[in-house]
């Protein structure tokens, strides 16, 4: 494990330090907790932003074969 030195604004370490009294936790484990959420909230984003431009990179394809489909349909 790594130790690294932090600097928060006053109003968040002071309302760190209440809910941290009033959990029962250490301060380590509770910002250890909040950053790995961050980070599963960060790829998250990433994913679906890679997705999105992946959706665009195809969408024109994806309407051709569409129109490919519906013309075979109606030719049945």
């Amino acid at each position: 494990m790594k130790s690294i030195s932090l600097k928060l604004q006053d109003q968040i370490l002071q309302e760190t330090e209440s809910l941290l009294f009033h959990l029962k936790t250490s301060r380590n484990k509770y910002i250890n907790e909040a950053i790995a959420f961050y980070n599963q909230i960060q790829k998250r984003r990433l994913i679906e932003e890679q997705l999105a431009l992946e959706s665009q990179l195809v969408g024109s394809d994806s309407m051709r074969v569409l129109h490919e489909f519906e013309l075979l349909e109606d030719e049945v």
